[in-house]
């Protein structure tokens, strides 16, 4: 482990991607093009991070600093040259400063790392699982799109905490407030605050109000 700055391909995008989840990635734009290639021919990392402003396509976008580090685990390319990517997060990362595109977004990043769990926050592990739980079950009954309430997570606390995260009903930007939170039981306790919240406006919902 090092707290020293390295170089790394970054895919900004819509959505927030957590350690520990799975993420697919339909590529099409040129410069993500060779961002794949070189990655695929590479470590196999790049950086991703929500857009704060702007738009996926196109550049010109507005980025928040914090993010997660991608592990390519399948890729294909296309007989077009578009590439299907499929990953998983590895690390938060922390952008220290962005270089200039070349031809794809890079930046100077910073690893984030974390004490883990102890048996101590198994409660509050319980806690924020049956509120996600919860909150995945009204969705269900609401129709819409959703992991469902049963789905099966990392049996390693630490990793089914982020995964609690990565499949909860919250907004990207909650779910960029929980990455950016340093420390797992600080993590734990506003997802499950955030959830509760979320339930009252889902039960509501169902409620017909």
């Amino acid at each position: 482990m090092t707290d020293e700055a390295y170089r790394l391909p970054m895919f900004p995008l819509g959505t927030v991607l957590f350690p520990h989840a799975p993420t697919s990635l339909h590529i099409f734009e040129p410069r993500y093009r060779a961002l794949a290639k070189d990655c695929t021919t590479g470590t196999g990392e790049f950086g991703v991070i929500l857009i704060e402003r702007g738009h996926e396509v196109g550049g010109g976008d507005s980025r928040f600093a914090v993010g997660t580090v991608a592990r390519i685990v399948e890729a294909v390319e296309l007989p077009d040259g578009r590439w299907l990517l499929a990953g998983e997060g590895v690390r938060r990362i922390r952008v220290e400063a962005w270089l200039p595109d070349d031809p794809y977004p890079l930046a100077m990043v910073v690893d984030l790392y974390e004490a883990p769990l102890d048996d101590d926050d198994q409660g509050l592990l319980t806690t924020a699982e049956h509120a996600v739980r919860r909150g995945l079950a009204y969705m269900a009954e609401l129709d819409e799109p959703a992991p469902p309430a049963t789905i099966e997570l990392d049996r390693d606390p630490d990793a089914r905490a982020f995964q609690l995260a990565a499949v909860s009903p919250l907004g990207p930007l909650d779910r960029q407030t929980l990455l950016e939170t340093d420390g797992a039981r600080l993590r734990l306790e506003r997802l499950a605050s955030a959830m509760d919240e979320e339930n009252a406006v889902l039960a509501t919902r169902l409620a017909g109000g």
